[in-house]
């Protein structure tokens, strides 16, 4: 594996874009240390502690990198895209011009982008007023006011730099994408929680239940197999192809099969269903009331609310990603268009009912399993009482933004006749 990395520095266009992408993520980790203008730094700092642990301060924290603590520039992270990117693949389901727009090709995405872009800022602008009257309300417990002259224009500056800042996420995040390794936006999230690993460590090695500090590292191992185990699980379904005449030429027949992972929506369903459950408790947060102060305490991340809300969602997701991103009907039309046909299953709608027969046997116990990682930390951290710095869904994210990164540098190094990464 050495020898491979060395192969994917050697190649000089490989090299530029691991280059390219190193130096965005230290764009990205440097703006999350500068703080927004018109605070209070020293109130800020007495605030560290209502961002730590399990709580939903905590969860959006770890988001975005630490920075909301911070109250820095880049403090409402890339959330704010994934969830504009959640409710256009919705809307695309309910409204026909967005299903119409989303069959165009490349044409029609770059329009459903422009949306999910707007709808973006539109979203960062009303989070960054809802996190200034939240920093605001928690002066009470620090004793100094977090905002140095809570008025309109100094509100409005601090909103203007958090939703540049967003925006800027999300630049950054697609220039990785088009001139790095690809997967910018997942590889933002992924620097976000690794900048939180040393904590995790720390947090695991200073604790006092010495039976947790044994068995943690074996429990870490056995659920990061078996998310690799599941994650690149597969179904090879069987293709056989027809002799064809194209022209004055006779292509020769052959068999070939056909992926269909066990979890083909990877780790979106898990950022989709922590994007939405973080929702309800933020409005708690903000609304300063018995019933705000109900709701948040109801969906709070350590809490059994939280673990069946998030775990619904996950599986809810999981079939609805996978249904976005494969749909059998088109499969099989390609299939017969393209002279290719299941041994024993009739071409056309029979093909579409077997492989939708097979997709959802393989979606559910891949959509059990990551609601099932999720939720381990919140019953593990009930049981031992100890805090865990990071989750089921941050291990998640971390392991299958890593596979897939594994993947796109596989598909370059083959590209260029090198040995790759995976077997």
């Amino acid at each position: 594996m050495l020898s491979t990395i060395l192969n994917a520095f050697q190649v000089a266009d490989i090299r530029k874009k691991l280059a390219f992408t190193a130096a965005m993520l230290l764009i990205y980790r440097f703006g999350s240390h500068i703080p927004v203008p018109g605070v209070n730094l020293t109130a800020v700092n007495a605030l560290q502690k209502s961002f730590g642990g399990s709580n939903i301060l905590g969860l959006l924290n770890l988001f975005s990198g630490g920075s909301l603590s911070r109250l820095a520039i880049f403090a409402l992270g890339i959330m704010p895209y994934i969830t504009s990117s959640i409710i256009l693949q919705l809307l695309q389901v309910a409204v026909p011009s967005l299903e119409k727009l989303s069959k165009e090709g490349e044409v029609g995405q770059a329009r459903i982008t422009q949306y999910t872009r707007y709808l973006t800022v539109g979203l960062a602008f009303a989070q960054s007023i809802g996190y200034v009257f939240l920093f605001h309300s928690l002066q009470a417990k620090s004793g100094e006011s977090v905002v140095t002259h809570f008025d309109a224009p100094h509100i409005f500056l601090i909103v203007i730099c958090l939703t540049t800042g967003c925006v800027m996420l999300m630049w950054i995040g697609e220039l990785i994408t088009q001139r790095g390794i690809g997967n910018g936006i997942s590889l933002l999230i992924f620097a976000s929680i690794v900048s939180r690993l040393p904590t995790g460590i720390q947090a695991w090695w200073n604790t006092n239940d010495q039976v947790f500090k044994v068995m943690m590292p074996f429990l870490v191992l056995a659920i990061v197999a078996g998310i690799v185990f599941v994650q690149e699980g597969q179904r090879r379904i069987p293709v056989q192809y027809a002799k064809r005449v194209i022209g004055r030429r006779m292509s020769e027949g052959g068999q070939t099969y056909l992926p269909l992972r066990v979890n083909m929506a990877g780790v979106i369903p898990v950022i989709f269903a922590a994007s939405i459950m973080a929702f309800p408790p933020t409005v708690g947060q903000l609304v300063k009331t018995h019933w705000g102060q109900s709701i948040s305490d109801f969906f709070s991340p350590d809490g059994w609310h939280y673990v069946v809300g998030e775990s619904i969602f996950i599986v809810v997701f999981t079939y609805f990603y996978t249904a976005v991103t494969f749909n059998p009907v088109d499969q099989a039309d390609n299939l017969k268009k393209y002279g290719g046909f299941i041994p024993g299953v009739r071409p056309g709608r029979p093909t579409a009912e077997f492989l939708d027969r097979i997709l959802a046997r393989l979606t559910f116990p891949g959509a059990l399993f990551l609601a099932a990682v999720a939720a381990l930390p919140t019953i593990l951290i009930a049981r031992t009482h100890q805090n865990i710095q990071l989750g089921g869904t941050s291990i998640l994210i971390v392991i299958g933004v890593a596979l897939e990164t594994m993947k796109q540098l596989e598909a370059q190094l083959m590209m260029r006749s090198y040995e790759g990464f995976l077997k």
